[in-house]
């Protein structure tokens, strides 16, 4: 008997309440959007639900615009994998602006994979807020 595809579907978009990775809790949904503006903890990504797929190794990636490490280098995407932990499950693949702003700025693509195929992608445009100080 062949084995049936898991379904998987983005759920939501955008911008969520701050996660706690200790937490069995996804964050909520704030507001649906790939444009986001670049202000300290604000959190984004996407939530997907997976079915039929329990035990299957889903592998992430975000691939950021070039954050720089200590020595001034563009780090490498952030990556790895999690196990399908239920037939129905939700998995939160986000991430969170810090200090200095301006190495986040840009097109952040977040990818989802099982089996080598891509299952979810993602592009958020992260852009400088608008200074308040113009306004008016």
């Amino acid at each position: 008997m062949a084995k049936r595809k898991p379904e998987i579907r983005v759920r939501t978009h955008g911008i969520y309440t701050k996660w706690e990775s200790a937490s069995r809790t996804l964050p909520k949904i704030s507001e649906v959007t790939t444009k986001i503006k670049a202000v300290v903890d604000v959190e984004f990504g996407l939530i997907v639900n997976v079915k039929g797929g329990k035990n299957l190794e889903l592998f992430y990636c975000i691939d950021h615009p070039g954050i720089l490490d200590d020595q001034g280098a563009r780090r490498p995407p952030f990556d790895g994998s999690v196990y399908v932990k239920t037939n129905d499950w939700d998995f939160y693949l986000g991430d969170t602006i810090w200090e200095p702003v301006h190495d986040k700025l840009g097109n952040w693509r977040m990818t989802l994979e099982i089996d080598g195929n891509i299952v979810a992608d993602k592009t958020f445009k992260l852009i400088e807020p608008a200074d308040p100080r113009s306004a008016g």
